[in-house]
């Protein structure tokens, strides 16, 4: 049985963090090592991310299965779920399907709702790194600043890559996730509700979450409090990561 890869820091409640598209664990070590200062924090690599396992199959109920797999292995109970855009899918899927295995939600900046395809230039970047001739990861950012205006997202990319013996490589499995896209952009199974706690974090410049959601948000989610973080966009954690801290917390 292939259990997701994880960094746990920290001891108390089970506190478990699942990053976005293209992202990985390590995106959440500053916020997680504050969180762990009151929880056991799992910072998680959902499949074909991170250090996590690849595989031809992707979806929100395979990452849902996943996560059940790994609170299984670890033997967790009362967790706190928080996902950020893809991992907010996932946990909602997975709140959804599996509901007494989580005390409290929290979602970031994503809403249960099918997204037009809008990572295709990014996704073309990432293919155009020919990892045969590329020698440094100045090189690989060269390529990727062909595509990619923006710098933040390119460092952002660019801390999936690393070094194997004969060069450079993703970690993220990218011919998976080119491939199955469209499964990052649906929605997903939306008859069931959870009624415990939820909290919704929305960037104040993100267009992520809009007044159309909230009545299909209330809908599943009837004990939901949603709160916007003024001056973010859609990676709210990490360019407002105090009042990220805080709101958290005080929902805690």
């Amino acid at each position: 049985m292939e259990i997701l890869h994880s960094k746990i820091l920290g001891s108390g409640q089970p506190f478990l963090i699942l990053h976005g598209f293209l992202g990985m664990s390590d995106n959440w070590k500053t916020l997680g090592n504050k969180f762990a200062e009151n929880f056991e924090v799992h910072l998680i690599d959902q499949r074909n991310h991170g250090r996590s396992f690849h595989s031809n199959e992707f979806s929100y109920e395979l990452m849902a299965i996943d996560l059940k797999k790994y609170i299984d292995f670890h033997k967790l109970e009362n967790c706190i779920l928080l996902g950020h855009s893809m991992g907010g899918k996932t946990a909602m899927q997975f709140v959804l399907t599996y509901p007494n295995l989580v005390e409290k939600l929290i979602v970031a900046d994503i809403a249960p709702k099918i997204y037009p395809a809008h990572h295709q230039y990014i996704l073309k970047a990432l293919s155009e790194v020919d990892f045969k001739k590329v020698t440094s990861r100045k090189e690989i950012e060269n390529v990727l600043k062909q595509y990619i205006k923006e710098q933040g997202v390119i460092q952002f990319l660019l801390k999936n890559v690393y070094r194997i013996p004969n060069g450079y490589a993703y970690r993220f499995n990218l011919p998976v996730l080119k491939e199955k896209y469209d499964e990052v952009v649906k929605t997903f199974n939306l008859k069931n509700t959870f009624n415990k706690p939820v909290l919704f974090l929305k960037g104040g410049n993100s267009n992520y979450i809009d007044e159309a959601d909230l009545a299909t948000i209330q809908q599943n989610f009837p004990q939901v409090k949603i709160e916007t973080i003024v001056g973010a966009g859609h990676w709210l954690h990490a360019e407002q990561p105090q009042e990220f801290y805080e709101k958290t917390m005080l929902f805690c």
